[in-house]
């Protein structure tokens, strides 16, 4: 239907429609609006709440990191960082799709609505005013006809009244006819004028009118046509991000599946394993014993054992449940004098003396060590505070750290090179000489790097070589069985109690200290020498050792306690005793000048003879 032929007389119902279809067109576009301000704040909402639980760059988040569930914690919030950006794209394809396409529509609409019920105005104010002359033209005619009526009348009163002069008739007729005149020429007027006005009003009601409520028919559906599309936009912009929106939460469950609760538990194992060994069986210690030896044997042993009664009873704790994690099992000690009197009648054991008297030396200058860090209120460069396992993956973890730096020196350094080759053949491009300071600096850099990494790897081969395997274990397990056993001999009893102050379960060798003696050597460490001077007593008279080899120092070495000695790189020294598995060798550099230094920092070439010379059962 068109509203030309049906709502011709309409056009004051036409204007209000079209102004109410105006005005839901705004009311849809703050609609939309308002549904963009909402996605935007979501995403904002998500894209905060995300930021927030996020990892932040300290330790504590790098160790989480290892466990499947929180990396995939971590990427469920990149997913959802991710979806809170399809809601942005939401917000923005609103906001240019629809809310900016509407708002300039909105103008056109209003703008050519505005000219077509302009157009109608003047149309009907045409009609009208045609109508109005019309109206004057009959008004006119029909006083025309009245007055000539009146003036007919008169003459002919006048021309039957016979006391009225001729003049007077003849004045009277004339007026009668210039009336009728006159009312017959309102009368042409009239009636052409109508025959007028009946043309524009036929051509008002079925031509222009028609017209413009056709042009006012054609913008309405427009209007609704472009609202439908707008709906349909609406679905749309949606409906578009649906696919990458399904993509985040595939990607929340795939993080979800990749949970692995068996490795998590193993990566708890990875991260707090201390690599020592579970402690053995506690010796039986056969308080009886003194009893049964008789004062024939020795008078010193006499002498001593009067001297040295018990004060108290205490038992020792394991090993894994003290504080300091450092120290061994205590194990019993017996007099000194018992020990030398195996020792004089067992001489091919004086390695176990020696060992014993190395054992504390090794153990006050790592002690002094350990003291001095804390002093600084730093802990060791080589770790040495932590646990063998969790030392060895600090020492590992700083060396790849060491590595990648050291190969992001040389591309530098290659980068440099080519720069500078450039440079040399097309000078205009720069100068060469200018590269030249940057080149050492790099150099110098690298050598520092290779320096480092190589102490460090030094130390993780004393780590690993130190760290006991399954048949250091069996064979630990088989020794504690044999202490168990009351009916050994003194001579084995002896020679199992100094391999056991030598080697403990962190592999450093260890001596047992009374608890008086062990707060003085917490709070005044003292050096090596000055520490033992029961042992320096007995055994100053013990014959120079003989050279076992050569070694040769990888780096320099200071030597600041007591019982080590320094030296510089390269330099060349003679071995007289090595490793025991402490991490110390003992060198000398002449005949008066003789001490330890750390077996990472030399390489040791052994005499064949040597070697065999020097194996321990």
């Amino acid at each position: 239907m068109s509203w030309g032929s049906e709502l011709w007389d309409q056009f004051d119902n036409l204007e209000k429609h079209t102004q109410w279809g105006i005005e839901f067109v705004e009311k849809y576009t703050k609609f939309v609006k308002e549904r963009s301000e909402i996605e935007t704040s979501y995403a904002k909402q998500i894209r905060n709440l995300s930021k927030k639980y996020q990892p932040k760059k300290n330790s504590r988040e790098e160790d989480e990191s290892k466990y499947t569930f929180c990396r995939a914690f971590v990427t469920s919030l990149n997913e959802l960082n991710d979806y809170a950006g399809q809601h942005e794209v939401i917000a923005e394809n609103l906001t240019s799709q629809i809310i900016s396409e509407l708002s300039r529509y909105l103008q056109e609409l209003k703008s050519e609505r505005k000219l077509h019920f302009h157009d109608g105005r003047k149309a009907q104010q045409h009609i009208e005013s045609s109508w109005k002359q019309l109206e004057a033209y009959k008004r006119r005619f029909e006083r025309d006809c009245k007055e000539a009526d009146r003036a007919q009348q008169y003459f002919e009163r006048m021309d039957a009244d016979i006391n009225v002069t001729k003049a007077d008739v003849e004045k009277a007729r004339q007026h009668a006819q210039s009336r009728h005149q006159m009312a017959s020429d309102s009368k042409s007027d009239y009636s052409s004028y109508l025959q007028k006005f009946n043309q524009e009003q036929n051509e008002h009601y079925f031509n222009v009118i028609p017209n413009i409520f056709q042009k006012l028919q054609d913008m309405e559906e427009k209007r609704i046509d472009r609202i439908g599309v707008c709906m349909k936009t609406f679905a749309d912009v949606d409906r578009q991000v649906l696919p990458i929106v399904g993509k985040c939460l595939d990607g929340m469950t795939k993080a979800a599946e990749s949970i692995e609760p068996k490795t998590d538990s193993k990566q708890v194992v990875e991260s707090y394993k201390s690599g020592f060994e579970p402690p053995g069986d506690v010796e039986f210690e056969d308080y009886g014993q003194a009893m049964k030896r008789t004062a024939s044997d020795t008078s010193l042993t006499s002498s001593r054992e009067a001297k040295e009664k018990p004060v108290g009873k205490s038992k020792g704790k394991l090993w894994p449940f003290i504080k300091n994690k450092n120290k061994s099992p205590k194990q019993h000690k017996e007099p000194l004098s018992h020990r030398l009197n195996d020792f004089i009648t067992s001489k091919p054991k004086m390695h176990c003396l020696r060992s014993l008297r190395r054992g504390l030396s090794l153990k006050l200058i790592t002690l002094n060590s350990h003291v001095r860090n804390l002093i600084e209120g730093s802990g060791p460069e080589d770790f040495s505070h932590l646990p063998p396992e969790q030392r060895r993956k600090k020492l590992q973890g700083k060396i790849d750290e060491l590595n990648k730096d050291i190969q992001k020196e040389m591309d530098q350094r290659d980068a440099l090179t080519k720069m500078k080759d450039v440079y040399v053949k097309n000078p205009q491009m720069g100068d060469p000489a200018s590269v030249d300071p940057r080149l050492s600096e790099i150099a110098q850099n690298i050598e520092k790097l290779q320096f480092d990494s190589q102490k460090f790897e030094g130390w993780l081969a004393e780590v690993e070589e130190r760290m006991p395997s399954k048949s250091d274990t069996n064979r630990r397990s088989g020794l504690y069985e044999t202490q168990n056993n009351l009916t050994v001999s003194n001579n084995s009893t002896v020679s199992n109690n100094c391999a056991q102050d030598r080697e403990s379960p962190d592999g450093s060798y260890t001596e047992e200290q009374n608890p008086e003696t062990q707060v003085k050597a917490n709070i005044n460490p003292v050096l090596p020498t000055s520490s033992t001077p029961e042992f320096d007593d007995e055994f100053d008279d013990d014959e120079t050792l003989p050279t076992i080899g050569t070694c040769k120092a990888l780096y320099p070495f200071e030597g600041h306690n007591e019982g080590t000695i320094a030296v510089a790189e390269g330099e060349l020294l003679y071995v007289i005793e090595e490793d025991k598995g402490d991490g110390w060798t003992r060198v000398r550099r002449n005949e008066d000048e003789e001490g330890y230094v750390p077996s990472s920092y030399v390489e040791v070439f052994l005499e064949t003879n040597a070697k065999g010379a020097m194996t321990y059962i």
